[in-house]
């Protein structure tokens, strides 16, 4: 397949480029209204006892409170008669309201609890109809024209649920544009220090563009069919930008190497998309398989995610695939113009990297000295994942914007000002008629339980086990067909005592024949944290299970998958760790601009599939080449050193690039956007770095030569359906020990296929003159001519084996590989 799509490229590149100018042209139009379809929330489970409180109220009571407008006098009380007199005015032009309904405010009732312990506030409670797209689009208007001053000296806040989400929707956008303002830059920088050349350095950033544009077009189209989150953007933006860097570096770095070996430009794409496209191919394959685990999670926010983020892997590795080869094939050469001044000549650099000196001693150190070097950085990484003892998960509310959000405030205000939480109360619904008597007796039962401060019915209010003195009920709260109960406790929203008080209230019987519903923002939380606690083990079961069996279509090997997903496990538990001890416990929280709370549940699972996917793209980064190696005839430590020794520049300046685009999001004033940018970020460094340099080693140190072990039929199945970077060995393929079937003359590379004039190249590139180059580059060299003389280590490198007075290198003879 792979060498059809280079076949492809080189004959239709043009035709190729002008499609794919077309689609983005498309993909932009698409795109260009995907904000206005995202949806904000998504954090429930549409099945949960709260959720279905939550639509009974809507259906039958006119819906939950979700606007709360808290106005202040400047002078007096609010029961002054201007005040009084201004108060009533509001009231009466937002019960106007289109789309606005249950209006309620302290002036109508009298409530005690609506008004503010110092008399200077007061509360309007209100309902904004519409689903999460009107109910954005209203809430703003509502806010837009009375969050102001009114007549008799008043003063109008909005807060409240649609108040926090529309905040929250305006912020997710001002946050996108400012981490593109400095990722892309930066990673602008960063590709000019990599390729030291201006046009290889633009050709990644073009394919993260089209991935970028692309990841619009499919929110947009998703939208029409499904919920999307509006926080996807970030994602997809994130991992399109990153992605299509990372993929784009790997196609350009091999196709420049091999032009600096001499290979034609069009035995430069053949051999890249050969070889490294078809990592590129299996590690979009890896990292979408993680991301697809999102999917069993019932909350649209992570199954937004999921989709978009399958969604934009695939965008950046099509891209990489057929844009990235017809873009060099028409550049050829040209590719290395705008040379900086620190590059040197075109291939100096190409040909001094292809590996490292750093990573490889690096390798050889600690594969001789495994347990010395590797013991301190595994210890330091379980240091850093001790935090997750003592984590607690929550769901977004008001508090992951910043301080001096209206609707923050406004929250602050409610419960420090007034007496119970009417925001955060419970919501019982009972979606049958319920007579006067047990109504009663129930309402009286839970205005016993701890915590509760008062139970408001129908037919009357209730505190301590009894009705309240002056405990007249509300009748908008029944129904002949449903009754509602609002239960409302002093107790601190989200926190372990208000949760442990919607298991009490769940736990008591309601009137005989009904089921009541329990709702509410506390109720919310637990409903979320079982529905997404029920479906982890799945969607972890999932990850583990296909990521094992992909990599052993890889590898060959059963110990391999293995040894990646401990190592993965690890590292991620260091940065899940990492990430407690700053957005749970606070440390960093005055730097960062946060306030510190139990750690987002559903950020942390996205968080925790990214990583992942990501580590697993790196691992086949670092496999593919230690395994080509391996197969070559290298031993185990040699094909681990010199692995990684050419994988090392890729990788770490991919890490980088990647890791770039994530800590942009760092910036952003919404601290769980904070929290999966720093985290994606830290893991991926982490893993690049710590993992791939140190522990990779030391393990495959350990394991020996069992690391490529698998039992007898596996290696059938592998044999069968296995997957390799270097490609299907062409027919007739010849090894160095086979070399009483080659005719004389013939030039014979060990483990290559063999040309018709008997030229291999060590990945299957061949050309009919007959002489290979060990970097993969074809040229032709006559038997006698200086280089030809059967040393592996003689300038120009090729060695026509088999020709006269030329003897036969040996099966174990080192390849010069890239990814």
């Amino acid at each position: 397949m792979f060498e059809r799509l280079a076949e492809l490229a080189i004959r239709r590149s043009r035709l190729i480029l002008v499609v794919a100018v077309a689609s983005v042209a498309l993909m932009g139009a698409l795109g260009g209204g995907a904000f206005d379809k995202l949806l904000g929330g998504g954090f429930d489970d549409p099945a949960s006892q709260s959720s279905r409180a939550a639509k009974a109220v809507d259906e039958k009571f006119g819906g939950e409170t979700n606007l709360i407008l808290l106005v202040r006098t400047d002078r007096g009380s609010v029961d002054d008669p201007a005040a009084e007199q201004g108060g009533r005015a509001l009231v009466a032009d937002l019960k106007k309201e289109e789309g606005l309904t249950a209006v309620v405010s302290y002036w109508d009732t009298g409530l005690p609890d609506l008004r503010s312990r110092d008399g200077r506030e007061a509360m309007v409670l209100a309902h904004v109809e519409g689903d999460e797209t009107q109910l954005r689009e209203r809430a703003g208007e509502v806010i837009d024209a009375y969050a102001t001053t009114h007549e008799g000296g008043l003063s109008v806040r909005a807060g409240g649920g649609a108040a926090v989400g529309n905040d929250l929707s305006q912020q997710v956008v001002d946050d996108l544009l400012l981490a593109e303002a400095i990722a892309i830059p930066l990673t602008l920088v960063l590709l000019l220090f990599v390729f030291g050349s201006v046009v290889a350095a633009l050709l990644p950033l073009a394919i993260a563009l089209i991935a970028v544009i692309g990841s619009f077009a499919q929110l947009s189209l998703l939208a029409d069919v499904t919920d999307v989150a509006n926080s996807a953007t970030n994602l997809t933006t994130a991992l399109g930008l990153g992605l299509g860097i990372d993929y784009a570096l790997l196609m350009v770095s091999r196709f420049r190497e091999q032009l600096a070996a001499g290979a034609s430009v069009d035995d430069a794409v053949r051999r890249m998309v050969s070889t490294a496209g078809r990592t590129v191919a299996f590690s979009a394959a890896t990292v979408m398989t993680a991301l697809a685990a999102l999917l069993v999670f019932p909350q649209y926010f992570l199954r937004s995610f999921g989709f978009a983020g399958v969604g934009v892997v695939a965008i950046a590795a099509l891209a990489t695939l057929f844009v990235m080869p017809a873009l060099l094939a028409v550049l050829g050469h040209r590719v290395n113009s705008g040379r900086l001044p620190w590059a040197g000549r075109p291939g100096q650099r190409e040909r001094a990297g292809a590996r490292e000196p750093f990573w490889g001693r690096l390798a050889r150190t600690v594969m001789r000295r495994p347990g010395i070097t590797a013991l301190p950085v595994l210890a330091v990484l379980l240091l850093a994942a001790s935090p997750l003892l003592g984590i607690t998960f929550g769901v977004p509310d008001e508090r992951v914007l910043p301080e001096d959000t209206a609707s923050r405030q406004v929250s602050t205000a409610l419960r420090e000002n007034f007496d119970g939480n009417e925001e955060s109360a419970l919501v019982v619904v009972i979606d049958a008629p319920v007579a006067a008597g047990p109504l009663e007796s129930y309402a009286t039962e839970l205005a016993a339980l701890r915590g509760v401060e008062r139970v408001e019915t129908s037919g009357g209010t209730y505190a301590a086990g009894r009705e309240a003195e002056n405990g007249s009920g509300n009748p908008a709260l029944g129904r002949p067909d449903a009754e509602r109960i609002t239960v409302v406790s002093g107790l601190e929203p989200r926190s372990d005592e208000a949760q442990d008080l919607v298991r009490e209230v769940r736990e008591v019987a309601g009137p005989a024949g009904t089921e009541p519903l329990v709702g509410g923002p506390d109720a919310q939380l637990v409903d979320s944290k079982d529905s997404i606690g029920d479906r982890l083990p799945l969607a972890a079961a999932l990850v583990v299970l296909t990521t094992f069996v992909l990599l052993f279509l890889f590898t060959g090997s059963v110990l391999q998958p293995l040894r990646a997903l401990v190592l993965n496990m690890i590292s991620l538990a260091a940065t899940l760790g990492v990430m407690t001890a700053i957005f749970q416990v606070g440390h960093l929280s005055s730097v960062l601009g946060f306030t510190a709370q139990p750690m987002e549940m559903s950020m942390t699972v996205l968080m925790f599939c990214i990583a992942f996917g990501l580590s697993m793209d790196y691992e086949v980064f670092v496999t593919s080449r230690i395994k080509e190696l391996h197969d070559l005839g290298e031993s185990n430590e040699t094909a681990v050193v010199d692995g990684l020794g050419h994988t090392g520049r890729i990788v770490s300046a991919a890490a980088a690039l990647l890791a770039v685009s994530f800590f942009a999001f760092g910036t952003a004033e919404i601290s769980f956007m904070q929290l999966f940018g720093l985290g994606s970020g830290l893991a991926i460094l982490i893993d690049a770095i710590a993992v791939r340099g140190v522990l990779v080693p030391a393990a495959m140190r350990l394991l020996g030569d069992s690391a490529w072990y698998a039992p007898g039929f596996l290696r059938r199945v592998h044999g069968r359906f296995g997957l390799s970077e270097s490609g299907p060995r062409a027919a007739g393929a010849v090894t160095a020990p086979d070399t009483a079937a080659v005719a004389p003359g013939a030039s014979v590379d060990p483990g290559g296929p063999v040309s018709p004039a008997g030229a291999v190249d060590p990945a299957g590139a061949v050309d009919p003159a007959g002489a290979v180059d060990p970097a993969g580059a074809v040229t032709s060299v006559a038997p006698g001519a200086p280089g030809a003389q059967g040393d592996p280590g003689a300038q120009g490198g090729p060695v026509a084996l088999g020709a006269p007075g030329a003897p036969v290198a040996p099966p174990d003879a080192k390849r010069s590989a890239d990814v």
